[in-house]
Formats: C-alpha cells, structure tokens, sequence
C-alpha cells in the first residue's frame, strides 16, 4: 500500500514568509519517509466547511511547481483540480509544463468543481452541475488528443480548439496519469472507467466497497479492466490513534481494494506530525497488499 501526502491548509506559523521554508522542509521529509505523491488543493478560498473562507490559500500549480524544484522524486498533483477555473488546453499545457520540469513528476488529478462562493467572488462562470460535468468529459478528452500526435481540430459542445499542439509533449509515458476525484455513481465513477488512472473515494471501507461495485459495472460496459485503476482513498488520522489503530484501518481499506492511503497534513508543525505519526509505520504500510476490487 502506497501513501500519498494531501496539503490542505497553510495556516503555518511565521505567516506567508514562513510558506516557502515550511512547505519545502515538508516536501522534503515526506521524500525521506518514501511518501510517493504531494497534493494541494484547487481553491482559491479555504473551504469555508472546514476553515474560515479567509485563511491563506495557495494557486495550486504554482505551489507544485515550486514543489518540484524542491524535490527529486515526490509525483505532483491537485487532489483535485476543478474544471471550471482553466480552459482545458490551457490545463493540458501546465501539466506539460510541470512534467517536463520535474521530470515526468506530473498528474492530472481534475473533477467538476463545486465550491460557489470562490467562483462568484472572483468572477469566475459556475454552470449547472450537469454542464459541469459535460465539461469535465471534454477536457479530459482534449487533454488526451493534445497528449498525443493528433494536432488536429477539436470539436466538442462547450469546447472548440482549432488545434491540439502542444510541444513538447510530456516526458510522462504514454502520458502524465489521470486522477479523478468524487464518488457519484452514475457520472464521476463512469468518467474514472473511460478515461482514468486513477480515483479518489471518500468514506469508510463498506461505503468504498460499495463505490467500487458501481465502478466495475462501467468497467465492464466500456470493455475496461478495473485493475488498471489506482483507487486511493482520503484516512484521517486524529491524535488519538496509535500506530496499531492507523494500520487497522489501512488494512480494512486495502481489504476493499483501496492501493493508496492519502493522509491529510493540517497541524502547525506539518513536518514534524508527518515523521512521528507515519515515519514508525510507513514500512509496514508499504506491506499491506490491497485486494484488487
């Protein structure tokens, strides 16, 4: 079982002149510790659910590429990029760019968007959910045809792009990795078996198991082998869970098929919380061996 890192918040001592060092001691101990990915979130407010609106919140690509030129080997990506905020050949070449930068560290983590306020307070079109999602489709779709040799034309309802070029083409092969985010049934999970890599499940393992049900089905309908699909999946750990307790609850989420545990550093002291809380047990982590769903 993998484990992926998750940078949801900046909310550090020192204040914004303390971003730069703290992220970057972060990045580097999750290197030393063998964590395989580095996410930060595509918000431009702090989701108001958890944190106040106003707290400090970073651009997403910006704060991966400073990342990469930090790091050797963490892979790079937004957990997860909404739509809405980048025209999708616009997306495609920033992907290039970090991939090619870091050296093929790149992945295309993307879902549908959802957060209002920041798109009405920065001014930026919040479409129907069904829109949003047809988006979605097309840029996936264009971000896979600019990926390619295909130069050519793109035509789609919401999108027209009068040619694919985008050179150079990653140094990732075939192409960086898809990540979606989200668990709907019946569009989110049918996006992941057409066009991903990889997918981000929220909930317990029996809500999970039951997630991943649903994306075999739209394997089969599209012919695709659901072995090829990375399913990570978001574990709290709170400061009352040990060692014991933390690899309980990995294994019961490798039990139903989870391959990637992707915890979440939001304390004051990030680096530090990261090495005393999953330094111990990121070797008996990598032993789980998940099930495939």
């Amino acid at each position: 079982m993998n484990l992926d890192l998750h940078v949801p918040r900046f909310t550090w001592p020192g204040g914004p002149d303390a971003m730069g060092p703290t992220l970057t001691t972060l990045a580097h101990t999750a290197e030393a510790l063998g964590v395989r990915t580095l996410s930060v979130m595509d918000h431009w407010f702090q989701m108001e659910a958890m944190w106040p609106a106003d707290e400090p919140m970073l651009e997403g690509y910006t704060t991966l590429g400073y990342v990469a030129a930090k790091t050797e080997h963490l892979r790079l990506r937004l957990l997860v990029g909404g739509v809405t905020y980048r025209h999708p050949g616009l997306l495609a070449k920033t992907v290039t760019t970090l991939d090619v930068l870091s050296g093929g560290r790149a992945e295309l983590g993307i879902g549908a968007a959802w957060y209002e306020r920041e798109h009405l307070g920065l001014g930026v079109p919040f479409p129907p959910v069904s829109e949003r999602f047809e988006r979605l489709e097309e840029t996936l779709q264009i971000c896979e045809q600019m990926w390619s040799d295909d130069n050519g034309p793109y035509e789609g309802t919401h999108y027209h792009l009068a040619e694919t070029l985008c050179s150079p083409l990653p140094v990732s092969s075939p192409r960086p990795r898809i990540l979606i985010g989200g668990s709907g049934e019946r569009k989110t999970l049918r996006l992941v078996a057409t066009y991903a890599d990889a997918c981000n499940i929220f909930g317990d393992a029996p809500t999970i198991a039951h997630k991943l049900t649903i994306l075999q089905r739209h394997c089969d309908d599209v012919g695709r082998d659901p072995a090829e699909i990375e399913v990570t999946a978001l574990m709290g750990v709170d400061q009352s869970m040990g060692p014991d307790a933390i690899l309980s609850r990995a294994e019961s989420l490798g039990a139903v098929g989870v391959k990637t545990i992707v915890t979440s550093s939001n304390t004051e002291e990030p680096s530090r919380w990261l090495e005393e809380t999953w330094g111990p047990i990121i070797s008996e982590l990598s032993s789980i061996v998940a099930i495939d769903f």
